[in-house]
């Protein structure tokens, strides 16, 4: 059995809400990089999709990722586009981009099931309504928070209300590039 990882691209003040701009939220792209950060930060994420076995995301997030990376080239939209992806969604019907499988059922037991199937690690990317019902129902195993070095003030945060408190215990820390921290957590039992 693998590990369901969740990593996040997150402001100082824990927003994850439209880290590009392109939803509105009328912050900008708070995501910007320099050309250093954005090689290191690069070199993440197609280090980490090559180290997991599927991908796990909710549909809006599906359809950002489904809209970009089938048509791009290199080592990471390789990746991303030959691995297993599974998609958490009450209202999508197919999902078209390669390897894809729709989970319509309860997500916590499908989620649950998949951990149990999945001899590798599933990783879930952004996905912002889906992993706040993972963290409240135990199934998170490792928080991954990408840090970009600003206060937004405004914004959906990753953290909301809980039914109880999920402690978690600091297993990493490294910068990425120059003014990343990814700082990496795994559940306190």
């Amino acid at each position: 059995m693998g590990k369901l990882i969740v990593t996040e691209n997150i402001t100082l003040d824990g927003v994850i809400q439209d880290p590009t701009g392109e939803e509105g939220l009328g912050r900008g792209a708070w995501s910007q990089m320099g050309p250093e950060d954005q090689a290191a930060w690069a070199e993440f994420f197609t280090d980490e999709a090559l180290d997991v076995e599927a991908m796990l995301l909710g549909r809006r997030t599906y359809e950002y990722f489904a809209g970009r990376f089938p048509s791009r080239t290199g080592v990471w939209a390789e990746r991303l586009n030959s691995m297993p992806k599974y998609v958490v969604s009450a209202t999508l019907e197919a999902a078209e981009w390669n390897n894809s499988t729709v989970l319509t059922g309860d997500v916590v037991d499908d989620v649950s099931k998949l951990k149990e199937t999945l001899t590798g690690d599933l990783v879930v990317y952004a996905s912002g309504r889906l992993v706040p019902t993972l963290l409240e129902h135990d199934l998170v195993d490792e928080l991954r928070l990408m840090t970009f070095p600003c206060v937004l003030g405004a914004g959906q945060h990753l953290f909301g209300e809980t039914g109880e408190q999920k402690p978690q215990r600091l297993v990493g820390n490294r910068t990425i590039g120059d003014g990343l921290v990814l700082l990496t957590y795994q559940r306190a039992n």
